[in-house]
């Protein structure tokens, strides 16, 4: 975990992201090491897992069999979110792709706990991309 506290501190020096969102990243990274370190194999609860210890997974099939699949902490996503569109709309070259995303409606989303699938596509040639939060 301390490389990955690096890159974030490396990440704020460089203006990437600023010192609030660092710290976020920072504070999501702790969490992920306490949960994981402090917990036993064998732990169950009796509570229902709250909406932002779920997971945003992203699963790509293509008909090549060249298949994707990511899974990220919704706690993860909305830091990830804000920086990289932070960053994204200072870059020249991808600041035309991202002027036009509300991010905050993302965030809407996020914060109303939007559920279970959220993209389903499926190509002529056999590609599918599946979007859900679980």
């Amino acid at each position: 975990m301390k490389s990955e506290i690096e890159k974030v501190l490396t990440m704020v020096k460089e203006g990437k992201v600023d010192a609030e969102k660092g710290s976020e990243l920072i504070q999501v990274l702790k969490e992920k090491e306490e949960g994981t370190s402090v917990r036993p194999s064998n732990f169950t609860s009796n509570r229902p897992p709250s909406y932002i210890d779920k997971t945003l997974k992203i699963q790509v099939v293509s008909a090549e069999r060249d298949n994707v699949n990511v899974n990220l902490p919704i706690k993860l996503v909305k830091v990830v979110l804000a920086a990289g569109h932070s960053i994204a709309s200072k870059i020249p070259q991808s600041e035309q792709y991202v002027k036009d995303i509300n991010i905050d409606l993302i965030f809407d989303a996020i914060e109303n706990e939007l559920d279970g699938q959220i993209v389903d596509v499926k190509s002529a040639n056999g590609d599918t991309v599946s979007v859900m939060i679980e």
